[in-house]
């Protein structure tokens, strides 16, 4: 598979994503639900805590990604809902730090909502993979 970044400016690879990617050889593609700071058993966890939630949100993905051979690495889009934006924003270093070593930077959505589907949780992202 080959990514080829457009970016008619380049504010938003200051933020960790592309504009949009051309994506050329790709023959699996893999559409994630949201994933949420959820126990294995679909129990919400850290209450109150965005960066926890960002975090497992993360493990979610990625194992997720696992169980379809893939990494981090195939993410050719992401949709992201936080019940407060500044908050998430503030703790997207973990986006970069968990995205960073695969060296790709997927087009991305960014949208505050007032509730996702169970009161605890505070940030949810979604996912579209390419292999």
């Amino acid at each position: 598979m080959q990514r080829t970044a457009v970016n008619p400016w380049d504010w938003s690879l200051k933020l960790g994503y592309n504009q949009a990617e051309i994506i050329e050889g790709a023959t699996r593609q893999m559409i994630c639900a949201g994933q949420t700071a959820m126990d294995g058993e679909g129990k919400p966890q850290h209450a109150g805590d965005m960066r926890a939630q960002i975090s497992l949100a993360l493990d979610s993905l990625e194992a997720v990604l696992k169980e379809a051979d893939m990494t981090l690495s195939n993410v050719t889009k992401l949709g992201v809902y936080a019940t407060d934006v500044d908050e998430a924003l503030k703790n997207f270093d973990l986006l970069g730090q968990r995205f960073g070593p695969h060296q790709v930077a997927p087009p991305m959505t960014l949208l505050g909502v007032t509730r996702l589907a169970m009161p605890e949780l505070l940030f949810e992202i979604e996912a579209t993979a390419m292999a």
